[in-house]
């Protein structure tokens, strides 16, 4: 999986080859796609990957500054989600849509719960219809409790601790 991102962005434009960390640094661990179908594992880790190179740190990619920073992550953000649409699951494609759009809204009120909203969209990813009413809590009242306890009973306890500890290392 993480081949498949570096080498399908380093293909694409050599300024993305330039921001590749050497691979003996590179932090190969999913973080919330274990929560997801593996199929959707790829293009999970694509978008989450360009969410770390907007706000993180990104485990495969270290661009020298804001505006290559910017242009990636949107560049990874976009790639992601055509993997996404390859399977025709148009709702899985408006769930990441959600997503990416209500992270940048948390990102820019300095507000808490992204971890939460990545774990039950993760878990949920096709069925975000189901979300609706956990979304519109954390985008209204910055309440992600509701988003947790979807992603707890999608995906277990464990499993949500884990991505939920992975992210709060590259946040």
């Amino acid at each position: 999986m993480w081949d498949d991102i570096a080498t399908g962005a380093a293909a694409e434009s050599a300024l993305w080859a330039g921001c590749l960390v050497p691979p003996d640094r590179r932090a190969e661990t999913p973080v919330f796609s274990p929560l997801a179908e593996p199929h959707f594992a790829l293009g999970l880790e694509t978008i989450y990957e360009g969410y770390l190179v907007h706000y993180g740190m990104p485990r495969l990619f270290a661009p020298p500054d804001a505006d290559l920073s910017l242009l990636l992550g949107d560049y990874l953000y976009a790639h992601g989600l055509v993997r996404i649409a390859s399977f025709g699951d148009t709702d899985a494609v408006a769930d990441l849509s959600e997503l990416i759009s209500l992270c940048s809204q948390l990102r820019a009120e300095s507000a808490a719960g992204d971890g939460q909203l990545w774990a039950a969209s993760a878990a949920l990813l096709g069925h975000g219809a189901a979300l609706d009413e956990a979304r519109a809590a954390l985008r209204f009242h910055g309440d992600a409790s509701l988003l947790e306890t979807a992603a707890r009973a999608a995906a277990g306890d464990e499993a949500v601790d884990r991505a939920l500890a992975a992210h709060r290392l590259l946040r």
